[in-house]
């Protein structure tokens, strides 16, 4: 894996292309980028069919051992790895420890073990089992097994130590065993950055990941809910100052395009795509503006009219109430979309984003939508799948275009909304 830089931005924001992907080192990624969110495999709402209909998939799908470990006798008997056992024949494999859109318990690490949670119950994972899954598993890259559970607040000082040391010493037990296996041959290894909100920590997480022999680097603890932004920035710039600049950084539970900007702006290169999923269950479509065209007529061809200051003020200010204020519930609903479950879309014929590409805007209209919400139609969750994950990739791809041509400033005015709104949220 090489990572190809042709801009820094800001001193911090990178654009450029991972190279050399894979085993065959014939795939790319370009980052800022982020991967495909998936259920054991598949994304939810989505046949592998209906997902190839969409522009602009992420290269590498994200698979987790929450959903996986509970099946490792099956895969095993299988013999020929998940990618071949699910029929993801033509994507990278990404696997890794928790699943990003599923809150995981927490009070169940050990000094020797960690713990994920399948649909049966909680599965204890020792280093040398966490090897074995991965063996089983064959991904292209998989994320060391660490200890995460610091990230909420006012975590003391000792567990934030005790976290890192111990991600450390597991770290060093998986490469050993990485090194030893034939099975993982030409795998990347993500080294995990812990230290909770504490800035000393991070730093030797940091520091000490970067000696070890890693492609890439996790940064864990700093999800949605467990901190501020402005604190988030800190961590992640000082962190991002240890770490080489020939790799890849990965954010991990973090998805929000207003949170999303502010940490590429820090220096992150990829992202977990679960955000589309969540806006999904909630019965919302995306609908923030991204087109920094300077075409008057073209500026803001992803949002519309869909939140008009006049026409849809009720439920922008729902939004404003409701979702960004409580910052760690990832259930409500944030301003960056809409609720189609919304009566005042019954007779709404337009299409969810005027001027979308996506299947759902061009053969759809709101009023539709709405009525499959109300009625618990399964087709209601693959429509807004197919616009939710098609505008988020168009958000990223936006975001690489503005980084080429010194338009990053014009997209978070875009993005953050044109009234006033702050990438931080005043609690």
């Amino acid at each position: 894996m090489q990572l190809e830089l042709s801009r820094v931005v800001y001193e911090g924001a990178r654009l450029g292309v991972l190279r050399g992907l894979g085993r065959t080192g014939q795939q790319s990624l370009d980052i800022p980028g982020c991967l495909l969110y998936t259920h054991f495999g598949t994304v939810p709402h989505l046949t592998q069919d209906t997902l190839h209909t969409l522009s602009n998939v992420p290269s590498v799908t994200q698979v987790t051992l929450s959903n996986i470990a509970e099946h490792q006798e099956v895969l095993e008997e299988f013999k020929h790895g998940f990618r071949k056992f699910a029929g993801l024949h033509e994507t990278l494999l990404y696997c890794s420890l928790h699943d990003p859109a599923t809150p995981c318990p927490t009070g169940y690490t050990t000094n020797k073990t960690v713990s994920v949670w399948g649909s049966g119950g909680r599965i204890e994972l020792t280093v040398s089992k966490f090897m074995a899954l991965q063996k089983t598993v064959q991904p292209d890259w998989y994320q060391s097994m660490a200890d995460g559970e610091t990230w909420q607040i006012n975590t003391s000082r000792k567990r934030v130590r005790k976290s890192v040391d111990r991600t450390l010493a597991h770290l060093d037990e998986c490469l050993v065993l990485h090194q030893k296996s034939q099975e993982l041959d030409g795998v990347g290894v993500l080294g995990v950055v812990e230290g909770g909100d504490i800035l000393e920590e991070r730093v030797r997480s940091a520091k000490e990941t970067a000696k070890r022999p890693v492609a890439g680097f996790c940064l864990d603890g700093l999800q949605t809910g467990s901190m501020d932004q402005a604190l988030r920035t800190q961590l992640i710039t000082a962190v991002i100052k240890e770490l080489p600049n020939d790799k890849p950084r990965l954010l991990q539970g973090v998805g929000r395009p207003d949170e999303v900007l502010a940490c590429v702006e820090a220096g992150v290169d990829l992202f977990e795509g679960f955000f589309p999923f969540q806006v999904t269950e909630r019965g919302c479509a995306l609908c923030f503006s991204f087109d920094f065209s300077l075409n008057p007529e073209r500026t803001g061809r992803a949002t519309p009219a869909v939140l008009e200051p006049n026409e849809d003020k009720d439920t922008a200010g729902e939004t404003q109430q409701n979702g960004d204020l409580n910052c760690t519930d990832q259930t409500q609903m944030t301003r960056f979309e809409m609720s189609l479950k919304d009566k005042r879309y019954h007779d709404d014929f337009r299409p969810l984003v005027e001027g979308c590409g996506c299947y759902c805007c061009k053969n759809h209209q709101r009023a539709y939508l709405h009525h499959l919400l109300v009625t618990n139609e399964l087709l209601a969750g693959v429509l807004l799948m197919v616009h939710n994950i098609s505008h988020y990739q168009s958000f990223f791809s936006a975001l690489r275009e503005a980084l080429a041509n010194d338009k990053l400033d014009l997209l978070k005015k875009l993005v953050l909304g044109e009234g006033g709104w702050q990438t931080e949220r005043k609690v």
